[in-house]
């Protein structure tokens, strides 16, 4: 006995049932049966013989067998898997959106200040009194509440999603959650419900179905938690199939050698034997007609194309009077909410895919039963076509990809995420949690492994699969909050820099001070951050970033206010005579941003027209109370703001009610409408 630590490729060990694989191994001599769901989250087991490979991490069930070690550490199958968990991280989109925000914004300031700039000296304005118009536009330009905007929204998103029995792990996973457009997910424990179950049931020689299940059940023991055995005894539960008036005086469990179990059983009067197991060991030890057993083999062929595992059941009194009962084909059952969650989510505009370690024929039955597609790929071919010129292709065309690893599952997520998709992983497992970590949206399950919760982002804790749909959905309105927030941003700074440049150049005099500017941007911050609670439509599609088109919408929005920003200092040079006091012009043009900023909040929040959806509470009570405070203010005055007439405040006021809630209204309508403009 050495330390498993101490192995190195070239030694020669003996395994037997119970022991763990501490290496990759080749079968040298022996047939065991192996328990593999460490690594390929299959249940049931696996029978390995001479020249098999033997995996790191997998038990021994039953059976003994002398392997050669060929890889140990971090070279094995299972320790890859460790490695691909610590190495594995999503894109985050929250700070490219952030940077790219950013960028644009400093670019109008730069592009506007040297504008103003030579406009400025060519009138022989010296650059010294250039320099507070720069702080100001600095002041406008830099999004100083876009993280807090983006922290808020996700947290209060995530506390909906709590109660909906979603535990987000990773905050900006909720956001994510909106741009993603494919869901890998993991068959076993995801969309099966992780337990053999029989199916059908064909009885001959004058049995019934119900025979099949009664003597299977016969032959099997509850404290094996044999998954066979479970899976009769749940049948006869199930169908209503008593077993009271039996009783079990011997049981020979499972074993390889002998591929059955059989039991000795007193009952009907009488004490008999009852077996089951691989259908070609039953088959051998019964005495039936060959046209029996060749119509048996008809249906386990049939049986088998689909991927059931097919268990023959026999009876008798003596050695030589055992009669073939029949057969049971067994699967794992699909969760009876999968084809629901597939059905909403394609709705949702999302592809699902699914990942699994089982067969082939085993992946295209379920496929089939889910609804998912028809196009079934198997490891051999998924690794030929990455190599090529198509593997994306393949990727992004292919349903189901069956026998499958862990080092494949996290191989799939990100060949699809470098096509561009923001992919959203499922899994309960082991196996699961190197794309659960490397997925935008690693999605546990709620019966998961502690170590799939700690790889994911986000853990159901709810049986079911419908969190997966309440999390887009949070997702999206948490995407067109943020998104609203961006646009508003966008149109203000447009509106505020421009106007601010352009009146100087006309006018000589700057129409705002930085102190009036400072706190506008504070004012105006505290009402756009309650846009985090706003009541919003979640959409049918998957949402994207698409910052460009944000600027573009932004752009026209802020042009059409620069007009109205001059047509209403018009009004204060005409009417109201402020040219002869900026102090006053200052304050006018500080109401005026004021209130056209919150009122433009209300335009854009909504994408048709603003009166097709009623804002929050909160956002409302922000916006009157912060009204009701620049107007007092304003008539009162404070030290380094002068104080202006009612008169005044409610031409402001009337003026940015019909401009913003009509005029810009209409517009933004027909933008967005014909010309699919982003907002």
């Amino acid at each position: 006995m050495v330390p498993a630590r101490e192995l190195v490729p070239g030694d020669v060990i003996r395994l037997r049932a119970g022991d763990s694989v501490p290496a990759d191994l080749k079968i040298a001599e022996g047939a065991v049966e192996v328990d593999q769901s460490s690594l390929t989250g299959e249940s049931l087991t696996v029978e390995k013989r001479e020249g098999d490979d033997l995996l790191s991490g997998s038990v021994i069930r039953m059976g003994e067998t002398t392997g050669i070690v060929t890889s140990t550490g971090a070279k094995t199958y299972f320790g890859r898997t460790v490695e691909l968990v610590q190495i594995a991280r999503p894109r985050l989109h929250v700070e490219e959106v952030i940077s790219k925000v950013s960028r644009w914004l400093l670019l109008l300031v730069g592009v506007m200040l040297a504008i103003g700039s030579a406009l400025a000296i060519s009138r022989g304005i010296g650059l010294v009194e250039i320099l507070p118009l720069t702080v100001i536009l600095l002041l406008s330009a830099i999004p100083v509440a876009l993280p807090t905007m983006f922290t808020i929204t996700m947290a209060l998103g995530s506390l909906e999603l709590a109660r909906k029995g979603v535990l987000v792990t990773r905050l900006d996973a909720s956001e994510d959650a909106a741009t993603m457009d494919v869901i890998c997910a993991d068959k076993t424990g995801t969309m099966t419900m992780n337990k053999l179950s029989i199916t059908e049931a064909m009885a001959v020689g004058g049995f019934k179905e119900e025979d099949v299940i009664l003597y299977g059940a016969l032959a099997s023991q509850e404290a094996n938690q044999d998954p066979i055995d479970l899976a009769f005894l749940s049948a006869a539960g199930e169908r209503g199939i008593s077993l009271d008036g039996y009783s079990q005086k011997a049981f020979v469990p499972f074993d390889p050698s002998t591929r059955r179990t059989e039991a000795t059983v007193d009952g009907e009067g009488v004490e008999f034997r009852v077996l089951k197991g691989s259908t070609r060991t039953i088959e051998s030890l019964c005495g039936d007609d060959p046209d029996v057993f060749a119509r048996v083999e008809g249906a386990v062929t049939g049986l088998s194309v689909k991927g059931y595992r097919v268990i023959a059941v026999a009876k008798g009194t003596t050695e030589d009077g055992i009669m073939l009962v029949g057969v049971a084909a067994l699967y794992d059952k699909p969760r009876p909410d999968s084809p629901q969650l597939i059905s909403e989510l394609k709705g949702l505009g999302i592809s699902l895919k699914m990942l699994t370690g089982d067969a082939l024929p085993i992946a295209r039955e379920v496929s089939s039963q889910l609804g998912l597609g028809d196009n079934v790929v198997g490891t051999t071919d998924l690794k030929g076509g990455l190599k090529g010129k198509g593997g994306s292709k393949i990727l992004e065309e292919s349903d189901v990809f069956a026998e499958i690893y862990p080092e494949d599952k996290f191989l799939i997520v990100k060949g699809l995420q470098s096509g561009g998709h923001v992919i959203g992983m499922t899994g309960d497992g082991i196996n699961d949690a190197p794309a659960l970590r490397q997925a935008e949206v690693g999605i546990a399950v709620s019966n998961a492994t502690d170590v799939a919760k700690r790889a994911s982002s986000a853990v159901l804790t709810a049986e079911g699969l419908g969190g997966i749909v309440d999390l887009v959905k949070v997702g999206r309105t948490i995407f067109q909050r943020i998104a609203t927030w961006i646009i508003n941003k966008m149109i203000r700074t447009f509106k505020r820099v421009i106007f601010i440049v352009l009146a100087f150049v006309f006018t000589g005099q700057y129409v705002i001070s930085a102190f009036d500017m400072i706190l506008l941007l504070f004012l105006s911050d505290y009402v756009t951050l309650s846009l985090s609670t706003d009541k919003v439509r979640h959409s049918m599609k998957p949402e994207s970033w698409d910052v460009t088109g944000l600027v573009k919408t932004g752009a026209l929005m802020g042009i059409i206010m620069v007009v109205e920003s001059f047509v209403l200092l018009y009004i204060g040079f005409s009417i109201y005579d402020l040219s002869g006091n900026i102090d006053q012009l200052h304050t006018f043009v500080f109401d005026w941003l004021t209130f056209s900023g919150y009122f433009t909040v209300l335009a854009v929040r909504e994408r048709r027209h603003f009166w097709d959806s009623r804002p929050s509470r909160p956002l409302i009570l922000s916006i009157v109370a912060n009204m009701i405070l620049v107007s007092l203010i304003s008539t009162l005055g404070i030290p380094g703001l002068a104080p202006i007439g009612i008169a005044q405040i409610l031409t402001v006021i009337a003026y940015a009610l019909i401009t913003c809630l009509l005029l810009n209204d209409i517009v933004k309508a027909f933008l967005v409408g014909h010309f699919g403009l982003a907002l």
